[in-house]
């Protein structure tokens, strides 16, 4: 789940259009922020698994990334960071900090969905959960295609951006859904651990700056 993540982001974002998009699409991301600096930081592991180019799954212990406990201090540090830097909204301040939070959580909801049970309630020896939904890939990337469009149809209309920036932001949605979905049926496997960590940190971190760039300026209200 990767185009999903950035899915929720846009949805969330239609309810505040005085935040730029690429502030939800971080925050929405930020848990694998955290995974992919605390594998190349030592502090969690993956597991590049004997059957990973038909599985496309590696098997991760992430319990201060992706942790149920640690998902919700993660939002809350999100909404504590909106508060303090969206003061200019005044009254409307204490939304777009619920609304950042939503958007951190969204991600340990949608990896829940599709991870099988490695994802802890509480530290890495706690009871782990996960539906596993990515063990059935075609309805998985048929679930992800589906956010991405819904996403995209709760934020267009009425984003207060402008038409070629909205057709860029299409665009490059479209395009991290079929990366996303090559990279769970196509790509081989990773030559480390840690290559793909900073891959996937790189990769992270270039999406958020183009949704950035993409919802610069103001947005009507």
């Amino acid at each position: 789940m990767f185009a999903g993540h950035v899915a929720a982001a846009l949805a969330i974002a239609r309810a505040e259009r005085r935040v730029n998009v690429g502030a939800f699409v971080g925050a929405a991301l930020l848990l694998d922020i955290a995974l992919w600096l605390f594998v190349l930081l030592g502090w969690e592991s993956l597991t590049i698994p004997a059957d990973f180019a038909s599985t496309h799954q590696p098997q991760f212990v992430f319990p201060y990334s992706h942790g149920l406990a640690a998902g919700l201090v993660w939002s809350c540090l999100a909404a504590a960071g909106a508060w303090a830097v969206y003061r200019r909204l005044g009254t409307a301040r204490a939304r777009a900090a619920v609304l950042m939070a939503a958007a951190v959580f969204s991600h340990w909801l949608l990896d829940a969905l599709v991870h099988r049970p490695e994802m802890p309630l509480l530290g890495a020896s706690s009871t782990a959960v996960g539906l596993a939904l990515a063990d059935n890939m075609p309805l998985a990337l048929a679930v992800e295609a589906a956010l991405v469009l819904v996403g995209m149809a709760l934020f267009i209309p009425g984003s207060g951006l402008p038409r070629d920036r909205l057709k860029a932001l299409a665009i490059l949605s479209l395009v991290i859904l079929a990366f996303s979905v090559a990279g769970m049926t196509l790509a081989p496997p990773p030559p480390s651990a840690f290559a793909m960590a900073a891959s996937s940190l790189l990769t992270v971190v270039v999406v958020c700056v183009f949704f950035a760039w993409l919802g610069r300026g103001p947005r009507s209200a």
